[in-house]
């Protein structure tokens, strides 16, 4: 294969890095390749694309020149992507599967014909399972894709020696119930008062604040005469016995005080995030087996990905998938989104009752149109009365901290972020996130952390001597980046997020502070890995497989853009810098380098078997669909 010199024009690029060309990372010349010409492969691309640059001569029709003008350009996302959900030829009743009686008998929606589903049934991927081997029995009997493991010849399922029925704690807390759902879609769910003081406007809305700020008054009247009674008794030498203090009425069991009187602040949990490396909430990526992932190679703290409020109140299932939490997430919380504060006081009664979570945190920065032309997400910091009513909504609730995420304005060039960060202090919120670009940049141009740090020296300005920590978010690929900003700035850390997706073990960079330079059997490792905490949570039976290899596709859409510290002339790699076409230094690193789609796919086929007839793949990004 032939390599490619860097030109002379290319080398006297006055806008690069190191004399590059300016956008593009700088690998070493013996790993390029030269004269690469790109095509288009049609299958992973949308219908309409598929109808707009014609068939077959899409390629020819996006490099062809006319008037001296390129053709039609395929670039962005593709949007609306369908989630395909294979369907097996018999669905077999789970109860069946392993060998438990259905408790709907003849009237059972699912097959209870054994012979009939084996005869359809997909042939087994690998001969270990997972679950197995970690759990001693495995649930999905019959339907699992490893069934060999465990499995006897007459179709019937094994118990490892030593098993025990019930004696398998889940790893897994904060899933929905069946009845927590049928009270959320019955609305039979017990809310108390959370939320009340704000569900209507006007004189209501207000009649409902003095009533909150008269209570709380009042209690801090009440810790003050007893912090004063202790004071005196302490003076005169007396004992006074909690017995003496506490009002009679408490002692029944019958009412407690804090349902009609909120906690105050200093009764709350404290947020300790101090030195703490923060895995930032991730949309669609952000899954259960990747926070795995970014635990096992150095996160301290993880959120779950974002959940809509009304989504949550009303019990659907995909949307409280969001809130699970693994055993190994020590400091973990749930990232919520939501612009009513009646809807989201609500939801932190939900939440307090029935999610096990270190902190709460409100999303006010998804650049998302569906989001925010509700005006949730970043639209929400456009409107501080709402905004206000959420936050001191859910502080009023909750007895966990309350961080709110935010970006540096809505419009490019409009900065409000500074304005708004004092009153979310005012208001209670214990840590903020600032995205160092606007609404309107989403995730073009590099983030601006000059105002970032403005902003920090605005959250540590705290009158009252205790100071706000924030969080600074955007663009940290390397140890280098981190220690540069934190260094630099008063931030009291980072969020990170596509340098994790990129590169999981930036964890272990910054902690070790080096840039390792990760083998390509290390990174499979790590899919593989993926691939096992994913069967574990989805299931090892053929839906479970084919939803862990669409979230480990996903993953693959990001991992891609790595380019191996030993392949660069001047490392670190920066995230604004893209891949060249380049070879690796061994045939699986150059497999995990490629971006295009059907390369993802024949990763995913090495640990999860051949894919189902008539897979489909829509990558999110229109460029992955080049060769």
């Amino acid at each position: 294969m032939e390599i490619e010199e860097p030109s002379a024009e290319v080398a006297s690029n006055s806008g690069s890095r190191g004399g590059w060309e300016k956008g593009v990372a700088r690998v070493k010349p013996e790993f390029l390749v030269k004269d690469h010409v790109r095509e288009l492969d049609p299958k992973f691309l949308s219908a309409a694309d598929q109808e707009k640059f014609g068939n077959p001569d899409i390629s020819a029709a996006l490099n062809a020149e006319t008037d001296g003008k390129r053709g039609p350009k395929l670039k962005g996302r593709n949007k609306n992507r369908s989630k395909q959900n294979y369907r097996e030829a018999v669905k077999v009743c789970s109860y069946i599967s392993r060998e438990a009686d259905c408790p709907y008998g003849a009237k059972c929606r699912y097959s209870h014909d054994l012979k009939a589903y084996m005869q359809t049934k997909l042939p087994d991927i690998g001969d270990e399972c997972v679950i197995y081997q970690r759990k001693g029995f495995c649930p999905y009997g019959l339907t699992c894709r490893f069934g060999a493991s465990h499995l006897n010849a007459d179709g019937t399922n094994k118990k490892a020696d030593g098993f025990v029925e019930g004696s398998v704690v889940s790893d897994v807390k904060n899933g929905m119930t069946k009845d927590l759902q049928r009270n959320l879609r019955k609305r039979t769910f017990d809310f108390h008062d959370g939320g009340q003081q704000n569900k209507r406007g006007g004189k209501d809305r207000k009649k409902g604040r003095d009533v909150l700020v008269a209570a709380v008054e009042a209690k801090k009247s009440i810790v003050e005469s007893v912090i004063e009674a202790d004071a005196v008794a302490e003076d005169e030498d007396v004992a006074v016995a909690d017995a003496d203090i506490e009002d009679e009425s408490m002692a029944t069991g019958d009412i407690r005080d804090e349902e009609h009187i909120r906690l105050l602040p200093a009764e709350r949990k404290r947020l300790n995030f101090a030195g703490k490396l923060y895995l930032s909430p991730l949309t669609t990526v952000g899954n259960l087996p990747y926070r795995r992932i970014c635990k096992r190679l150095g996160a301290d703290i993880t959120c779950g990905e974002m959940a809509l409020a009304n989504n949550l109140l009303t019990g659907q299932q995909s949307e409280w998938a969001l809130m699970v939490r693994h055993s190994s997430e020590d400091l973990f919380g749930v990232q919520v989104c939501g612009s009513r504060p009646d809807v989201m006081g609500r939801l932190a009664e939900l939440l307090k009752a029935e999610v096990s979570v270190d902190f709460v945190d409100i999303n006010c920065g998804c650049p998302i149109d569906l989001v925010c032309n509700s005006g949730s997400g970043c639209a929400l910091m456009g409107r501080s009365q709402r905004i206000e009513g959420v936050v001191k909504n859910m502080i009023s609730v909750l007895d966990v901290p309350l961080t709110v995420k935010i970006r540096t304005g809505i419009h490019d060039g409009k900065n409000i972020a500074h304005e708004l960060i004092p009153k979310l202090r005012d208001w209670g919120v214990s840590q903020v996130s600032l995205h160092g670009r606007s609404r309107e940049q989403r995730y073009t141009k590099l983030a601006d952390w000059k105002y970032i740090a403005e902003c920090a020296e605005v959250a540590a300005a705290a009158a009252d001597g205790n100071p706000m920590p924030l969080f600074g978010n955007g663009d940290v690929m390397n140890y280098q980046d981190y220690y540069e900003h934190l260094e630099n700035t008063k931030v009291a850390g980072m969020l990170i997020a596509r340098g994790a997706l990129i590169k999981p073990w930036i964890f272990t960079e910054i902690k070790e502070r080096r840039d390792w330079d990760i083998s390509a059997p290390e990174r499979f490792d790590i899919f593989k890995e993926f691939t096992n905490f994913g069967l574990e949570h989805w299931g090892s039976d053929t839906r479970g497989v084919e939803t862990t290899r669409r979230f480990l596709l996903e993953w693959m859409s990001f991992t891609h853009r790595y380019v191996p510290v030993g392949l660069l002339e001047q490392p670190p790699q920066r995230i604004n810098e893209r891949p060249p076409h380049y070879v690796g230094r061994s045939d699986l690193e150059t497999l995990l380098s490629s971006s295009h789609c059907n390369d993802w796919i024949k990763l995913s086929e090495m640990l999860l078997g051949p894919v189902v007839e008539g897979f489909q793949f829509l990558p999110k990004h229109k460029a992955n669909a080049w060769k």
